[in-house]
């Protein structure tokens, strides 16, 4: 067990974590306190840290949202990646056929990657997959919009998709969940587009922000899964940032609060935690009227 612990710390790459102070005091050689610093530097390998929370909110009487998160971390051979696998759903059609679409929504895009990705990174003679990133993201979404079509077609739901890699993340999106970024102080970006029809409007010109919030057509979407029979997803790859957070969240939550509000509740709770429950704890303070669904990950400096 000794000589496995011995391996598995040699293995693992420094982080810039702070260390403690070490002297020598007690009379120990510098090769030895070399070995201890060296050893100490080893315990620690930056990972993402991930919280998700859910509502039903005040005013509807079941859960359509669905949501799937996969974090984890490959460290040998001196190498150090991480992955991470997020995924938001909003089912629409109510009478069960929401939740079914975003159940198979996110079980079929999760699954797919899974198998297409990460398998071959951990196999015992790693491999790259055969496609694309920006490929298998796009096969696993059209799979899983033919299956809705299939097994519940009078249904539909959004899809915020956010694979990590290595230092780059790529969001496949359709529907009007959203994927954001915040730093540290407090800046926050939206890195998808909603696919509504007032967001529409407002990009023509037709409608501002202030008479989007209550257009009576707020809630239609010309994109979704399980809705018609062309489809495309945006996907784009952006770097991994150096250190802040990522949100993907319903629009149970980013309808009813602020981005800023977001933004503040983040950034000033004291872990992601409670700020992924106190998000929640927002929207339904706000009234609640849809369900709400948020995954936030906390990338390491």
């Amino acid at each position: 067990m000794r000589k496995l612990l011995r391996k598995l710390q040699n293995n693992l790459k420094p982080s810039d974590q702070e260390i403690k102070p070490i002297t020598a005091d007690s009379g120990e050689s510098i090769d030895n306190l070399e070995r201890e610093k060296s050893f100490q530097l080893s315990l620690k390998t930056p990972q993402l840290l991930v919280s998700c929370s859910q509502s039903i909110g005040r005013q509807r009487d079941h859960n359509e949202d669905a949501l799937f998160t996969l974090n984890t971390t490959l460290a040998s051979n001196g190498k150090y990646l991480p992955f991470g696998l997020f995924v938001v759903a909003d089912g629409m059609g109510g009478h069960e056929q929401g939740e079914i679409a975003s159940n198979i929504a996110v079980r079929i895009v999760a699954s797919r990657i899974i198998r297409k990705v990460l398998i071959t990174l951990v196999s015992l003679i790693p491999s790259t997959p055969n496609n694309s990133i920006q490929e298998i993201l796009e096969q696993s979404v059209q799979e899983a919009h033919e299956k809705i079509l299939e097994e519940a077609p009078e249904s539909g739901t959004t899809l915020t998709t956010l694979l990590i890699l290595d230092r780059h993340m790529t969001i496949a999106h359709v529907g009007d969940s959203r994927a954001y970024v915040i730093s540290p102080n407090g800046d926050i970006e939206l890195k998808t587009r909603d696919h509504s029809l007032v967001m529409r409007m407002i990009e023509l010109g037709q409608i501002t922000d202030e008479e989007a919030s209550n257009h009576p057509q707020r809630n239609v979407l010309y994109r979704a899964l399980g809705q018609g029979e062309h489809f495309s997803a945006d996907i784009s790859t952006y770097p991994l940032p150096d250190n802040g957070y990522i949100l993907l969240c319903s629009d149970g939550l980013w309808s009813v609060v602020p981005d800023e509000k977001i933004s503040e509740l983040i950034t000033k709770s004291p872990d992601i935690y409670t700020g992924g429950q106190q998000l929640i704890q927002a929207a339904n303070e706000a009234g609640g009227p849809d369900n709400i669904s948020a995954i936030l990950i906390q990338v390491p400096d």
